[in-house]
């Protein structure tokens, strides 16, 4: 699955799920306001019936409208009422988040690998950061304590080089997070790996912004 991170007025968190059309989510903060992110849907990679790298690529460009209902055989196009001709700031990605079960890993087909490398690739031809996020470590068989850096923990390396072998992402540009399944009531072992992902992603954001910005400002000739 992908995260599609924007940052304009607004954090905008694209993620794929099980959906099939590009949806957004706001998260109530209180009664008149939200958090300053959304959260979209987006169909997930799959050998046959996942999204399509072209249509990845168009929603990185901000060229996608929300309603939009994915295709795995057909990519959205021009004519399509779903299809924005000009995006503004705030429909372009600033990150390019990849989601993957870290017990999944290993077991990854390789045509779903190829189309990850793909998308790597039209990001890095617009200069869009991108991380991974390695989920459900909590599934691995390790032993967890809040005291532990889960980054020292062998099953957790394992998995980070693993990934970085297949998808070719650096290991420091990858976070290990654990899911809440049978939890009740918060937990800071895994707020605490959750917000610090968020916070390296929002950092790469914000860097991408500002390198955009001053690629895009006007070069003043010295007098």
């Amino acid at each position: 699955m992908f995260l599609l991170l924007y940052r304009t007025n607004l954090f905008n968190l694209y993620i794929s799920f099980c959906a099939t059309q590009y949806i957004t989510h706001h998260i109530e903060k209180d009664d008149d306001s939200f958090y300053p992110f959304i959260l979209n849907d987006m169909m997930g990679l799959s050998k046959l019936k996942g999204v399509l790298v072209e249509d990845v690529e168009l929603a990185l460009k901000g060229h996608v409208k929300e309603g939009y209902k994915f295709n795995p055989e057909t990519p959205l196009t021009e004519d399509n009422q779903f299809y924005i001709a000009r995006p503004t700031p705030n429909d372009k990605v600033q990150i390019l988040v990849c989601v993957i079960p870290a017990d999944k890993i290993s077991i990854m087909d390789s045509e779903v690998l190829e189309k990850i490398k793909n998308i790597r690739l039209k990001a890095s031809a617009l200069h869009i950061p991108q991380v991974t996020i390695l989920t459900k470590i909590d599934d691995l068989p390790l032993e967890m304590h809040a005291k532990i850096n889960v980054y020292a923990i062998k099953g957790v390396k394992e998995k980070m080089k693993a990934a970085q072998a297949n998808m070719g992402f650096p290991l420091n540009c990858m976070f290990p997070v654990k899911n809440y399944h049978e939890e009740i009531n918060m937990n800071r072992e895994v707020d605490a790996l959750i917000l610090s992902a968020m916070r390296h992603i929002i950092q790469y954001g914000d860097d991408f912004i500002k390198f955009s910005q001053n690629r895009s400002e006007p070069k003043i000739d010295s007098l």
